[in-house]
């Protein structure tokens, strides 16, 4: 089974082609990975990392709230009151409290499956799979207020910050890249990540251990290595459903299009295109195969975990069992991207996160349920990823783009139940709001958040630099002490 190749993999080989062979660009990828490695070692064990990543800016400070009394009641007067007007405070009754050493914190009212993963209760009675980081965000080096506000006023034009803060175009790309001061040529640190691994974990797959079923994205772009992007039924093919019709249009237009395939052209880039195309096919009918076949079966019990009708849970059942198919796929290496979009709440916050939050929970219960029945819940790491949060201050009705937030990691091998990193000051104009209406300065870089899951998932200190380029101005990737701890041994 051949991998599939985006069009960006396309035009590397068809640029080779013209000038006779696809070898010369596999020499000079060869020669450029191996001056910025060192060789892999580790346990030839199973492993994957799934990101969730919530793409719009979700107002995560209404995800996880202050409890204790003193700062709940400065989280009020920040967000504005529960119930005036146009205050976006969740009632203090109504919070969803998290068990010691997290007593002082609550969720969100729509999280009681997200709660009972943290405090190891209700499905997962005995088992706190759930951990949050807190006020992470996008950075280059560490900045304190006093020098972002200098930035900000043109008089320290030099510090490196990120580029396009609070845009959403720049810092998803950012975060799926790990370098905010931007990049000539963009690839993700998932990508970057598989180049190191692929051939150490899964050498003589054919398969693609960065499998996206969130479209094409930037995170799982390597160097040397594409992303395989899935839908929650299984390949993209040429093949359709046509509802067990004979000589149905769609069977027409199907075989029009192989023939097409089968064809030698003497032009060479119609020849390059029909070539590459038939290996992305190839690839993905191999997949399917394996998608459908019965090691894939995950039975009737995990099956009722997934309510059809939550928009978020047919695809996280898709990775479930891609995860199940690993061995068949011979991957013992995986990366999942999902994408669930649409929290940029600049109006209507609370109804809308709410429900939003709801069908999120839901689903992610449903999704640790299963790796657990299925007994694969210490083979993934999953973790939430977002532009950035929100402004602690209602705009009227809603809020605006920020910065620093709180994102969830969550797994058999997670130091559920804790808060890692700083919860923030939530005072406006406090220590922590670089102003325009509470937009938080990180205080955890977004670089330990991936150096942590990177850690656990095998990469060495020598390459870690090579995945996360910033890395060093935040941690020391040779220390034997882990990042932020939120992975146990």
């Amino acid at each position: 089974m051949s991998k599939p190749v985006s069009r960006r993999g396309f035009l590397k080989q068809l640029n080779c082609a013209a000038v006779g062979s696809s070898a010369i660009l596999n020499t000079l990828l060869n020669l450029k990975l191996a001056s910025s490695v060192v060789a892999q070692s580790g346990p030839l064990d199973n492993k994957a990392l799934v990101c969730i990543f919530l793409s719009g800016g979700m107002d995560s400070f209404n995800v996880l709230v202050p409890w204790e009394q003193s700062a709940y009641n400065t989280y009020s007067i920040t967000r504005g009151a529960y119930g005036s007007d146009g205050g976006l405070a969740l009632a203090r009754n109504a919070l969803r409290q998290l068990l010691a050493p997290s007593a002082s914190y609550g969720l969100h009212p729509s999280c009681a499956n997200l709660q009972a993963m943290a405090n190891g209760t209700g499905a997962f009675a005995g088992k706190r799979r759930l951990a949050f980081v807190s006020n992470v965000g996008t950075l280059v080096q560490p900045v304190t207020k006093a020098q972002f506000n200098a930035w900000e006023n043109g008089q320290n034009a030099a510090l490196p910050v990120p580029k396009a803060l609070f845009s959403h175009s720049d810092q998803i790309e950012q975060w799926q890249t790990a370098v905010p001061q931007g990049m000539a040529q963009l690839s993700g640190w998932a990508g970057r990540c598989a180049d190191i691994l692929n051939a150490y974990y899964n050498p003589g797959s054919s398969a693609s251990m960065s499998i996206s079923l969130g479209g094409n994205n930037v995170l799982q772009v390597g160097n040397a290595t594409q992303q395989f992007v899935v839908t929650p039924s299984g390949a993209l093919t040429f093949e359709g459903n046509t509802g067990g019709v004979t000589n149905n249009p769609l069977q027409f237009k199907n075989a029009a299009l192989r023939s097409t395939l089968d064809q030698h052209y003497t032009n060479l880039l119609t020849e390059s295109f029909s070539r590459l195309t038939q290996e992305s096919d190839a690839a993905q009918l191999g997949f399917q195969s394996q998608f459908d076949s019965a090691n894939a079966q995950l039975g009737g019990a995990v099956d009722a975990l997934f309510p059809p009708a939550n928009y978020l849970a047919p695809t996280l059942k898709a990775v479930v069992k891609t995860i199940k198919i690993r061995s068949q796929l011979g991957l013992r290496r995986q990366t999942f991207f999902v994408q669930y979009g649409g929290w940029d709440h600049h109006g209507e916050l609370l109804n809308t996160q709410a429900g939003m939050l709801a069908t999120l929970d839901t689903a992610l219960g449903a999704y640790q349920q299963a790796l657990e029945m299925l007994g694969l819940q210490n083979d993934v790491v999953s973790f939430t990823a977002s532009d950035f949060s929100r402004t602690l201050r209602s705009n009227g009705r809603g809020t605006d783009h920020a910065w620093g937030a709180n994102a969830m990691v969550f797994g058999g091998k997670v130091d559920g139940g804790k808060i890692f990193g700083t919860y923030p000051d939530l005072t406006l104009d406090g220590p922590n709001d670089v102003g325009r209406g509470g937009r938080l300065l990180p205080s955890t870089s977004a670089d330990l958040y991936f150096a942590e899951l990177l850690r656990w998932f095998g990469v060495t200190s020598g390459n870690m630099s090579y995945v996360l380029p910033n890395v060093a101005n935040f941690w020391n990737p040779n220390s034997a002490s882990p990042p932020l701890s939120f992975v146990l041994p």
